[in-house]
């Protein structure tokens, strides 16, 4: 029943795909923050930091109603040709349903975890769901607001578009940029385009609505790379989608196009309907290329103009009859609609106000910007690494040695930071903004005191916003444990807790770590036997202990990045029992304890940690 169904499915969207005129854009297509209804009335935007969606009337740009979804908003699109709006509600691992007419929620779909990208097929009758976190794609039946079908395809997706004949799913890898090719009728992968190991930060993919072609704006981190000059680079890839032998994927540098002018942290792309006109937006450098598309399978792109849009754009999107394009400028809070031929701007919408308050915002503002007086050379942001806060899934050459980057939630918990603790405040970042990395002016005004010196909180306002913003970030409960631990994890907590395994004497406490705010001279640092395994570390071989909270999504693990899954920290990577003694586990006992380090967090730890009067820094 569930092929025939899908085999009618398939049959139905061809039959539409051939009735639709080619300068139409549906909506629904591919992911995006923002979509526009098929009859080009109404426009909906997801406001992350509000945890709403709110509905635009078009022919007034006016906003109809702020509709509550929940905890981080991501893709949202409408259904079909209607004006109901699927919602990935990231935060709560939730996709909702609701009327942009009435602004009523029609039903709340829960999905195991991170919801991030969602599509429509034609007729309204299936949604297509990425799962950042476990790397799933779900067919969701909208009639009945249930899951029908998930793929296990790689890890963290993000990316998603639907073809213009309906028959088949592009979906892309979020820290790899890896896209796969599932067709829609036997819910198979059947294609895969893989970029180079440099390739990160995957969000979006679209379709040409008539060549073969789909677009891919991404990062390319180079790792080896210590300074901001050599190591993160904007692109937008191109994918020859038809099966078939040679190159299939070609890679352009946006910072090649006008007169090598630098651009950053490529968001979103759009396409006009008659496919003659690409659109892409840069959330860090606050710029838009608008370009021609060249169908000569060679140049793909030819620059046209450059806009300067405001804080933090993250979508664009076209209307239907390619008159105009919006785009959303998420720290502004604001939606501006623009002329497609003169590229003027017509209106500028107010989607939410600021939940963040005015500190919180202009720090978050100094966080995604690649300009000064935060950088220099305009290539680099502190989100290039620690987008919205999380790691990036990488392993940097830092000057001192291999440095994993690490995830910013619980940060206000847990100070000093870094894998060497050489910082115990925020505001010591500040050398890092001066410094080879960034190479900006700075946030004080004149000298700034040594890391791990006299305090450099409090000699600048904007400073102290960007550690406010830093600082900010909390966990969510392990999708593993919603329901509190497994039997498994359970049994996995006594080896944890178990003195002759150890793991407990450095991770204790509500957070996991011995790791929390003290003063400079009392910093701990603990050898475990992995320094030794970095030719290139430069510092003594003891570390800053990490937060367990978390761990399972952010692979790789330990400072140097060698542990590729929690059972290799455990084994390959504690060859010596430096790292807990932990030889002598049983095979069970190995699996029960990665299963209870899956679960963590299953509890909100920050009521246990007033309760116990530990420290937080709030700035």
């Amino acid at each position: 029943m569930m092929k025939l169904s899908r085999l009618l499915q398939l049959t139905i969207g061809l039959l539409l795909a051939l009735l639709v005129a080619p300068a139409v854009v549906r909506a629904g297509s591919s992911n995006s923050l923002m979509d526009i209804s098929e009859d080009g009335k109404l426009l909906a935007c997801s406001n992350r930091d509000s945890g709403t969606v709110s509905v635009v009337e078009l022919g007034s740009n006016k906003v109809l109603r702020e509709i509550q979804v929940g905890k981080k908003p991501e893709g949202v699109t409408f259904i079909g040709d209607s004006h109901q709006l699927a919602v990935a509600v990231y935060g709560d691992d939730e996709l909702v349903i609701v009327d942009a007419d009435s602004g009523t929620t029609r039903a709340t779909i829960e999905v195991f975890d991170e919801p991030y990208g969602v599509v429509s097929s034609a007729d309204g009758q299936h949604l297509y769901v990425t799962l950042d976190y476990p790397g799933e794609l779900l067919d969701v039946d909208v009639a009945t607001a249930s899951v029908v079908a998930s793929l296990k395809i790689g890890t963290f997706l993000r990316g998603v578009a639907i073809a213009p004949n309906g028959a088949e799913l592009l979906v892309v890898e979020y820290y790899s940029a890896r896209v796969h090719k599932v067709m829609i009728a036997d819910w198979q992968k059947v294609d895969q385009w893989d970029g180079t190991r440099a390739d990160n930060l995957g969000r979006q993919i679209i379709y040409h609505p008539l060549r073969e072609k789909a677009y891919l704006p991404h990062i390319r981190s180079q790792i080896k790379a210590a300074h901001g000059l050599g190591s993160i680079f904007p692109y937008v890839a191109v994918i020859d989608t038809p099966a078939g032998e040679g190159t299939r994927r070609k890679r352009f540098p946006m910072d090649s196009f006008l007169n090598n002018l630098v651009t950053a942290s490529p968001w979103e792309v759009a396409i006009t309907p008659d496919g003659k006109q690409f659109l892409v937006v840069f959330s860090s450098t606050n710029d838009m290329f608008v370009c021609d598309v060249v169908d000569d399978d060679y140049r793909e792109i030819d620059y046209r103009a450059r806009l300067q849009l405001g804080n933090n754009p993250r979508a664009v999107r076209i209307s239907p009859d390619g008159a105009r394009f919006y785009v959303y400028n998420a720290l502004d809070f604001n939606v501006v609609a623009y002329d497609s031929q003169s590229l003027q701007p017509l209106a500028t919408i107010a989607v939410t106000e600021n939940p963040l308050g005015e500190e919180m915002l202009r720090g978050k503002r100094l966080f995604y910007s690649a300009l000064q007086p935060m950088v220099g050379r305009r290539w680099i942001s502190c989100s290039s690494c620690h987008p919205d806060g999380d790691a990036d899934g990488r392993t940097w050459q830092n000057p001192e040695g291999l440095r994993n980057t690490q995830s910013f939630a619980g940060m206000s918990w847990t100070h000093p930071i870094h894998w060497s603790a050489d910082r115990d405040e925020v505001q010591d970042f500040e050398h890092t903004i001066r410094g080879q990395l960034m190479q900006g002016r700075g946030l004080i005004a004149g000298a700034v005191n040594a890391q791990l010196g006299k305090p450099n909180l409090g000699l600048s306002a904007d400073l102290d916003a960007l550690a406010a913003y830093s600082n900010s970030h909390k966990f969510s409960i392990s999708p593993y444990s919603k329901g509190g631990l497994s039997d498994a994890a359970r049994r996995g907590r006594e080896v944890f807790l178990d003195e002759k395994v150890g793991c407990a004497s450095c991770h204790n406490g509500p957070f996991y770590t011995d790791s929390v705010p003290r003063p400079a001279l009392e910093i701990v640092r603990h050898n475990v036997g992995t320094g030794e395994v970095d030719p290139s570390e430069k510092m003594e071989h003891a570390y800053d202990t990490p937060t367990l909270l978390g761990l399972y999504r952010t692979a790789p693990y330990l400072h140097h990045g060698i542990s590729k899954t929690l059972l290799d920290v455990l084994t390959t990577g504690n060859p010596n029992d430096q790292h807990g003694t932990t030889s002598h586990l049983r095979k069970r006992q190995l699996d029960d304890l990665v299963e209870f380090l899956k679960g963590l967090p299953y509890e909100d730890p920050e009521p246990e940690a007033r309760r116990r009067g530990l420290q937080q820094v709030l700035k």
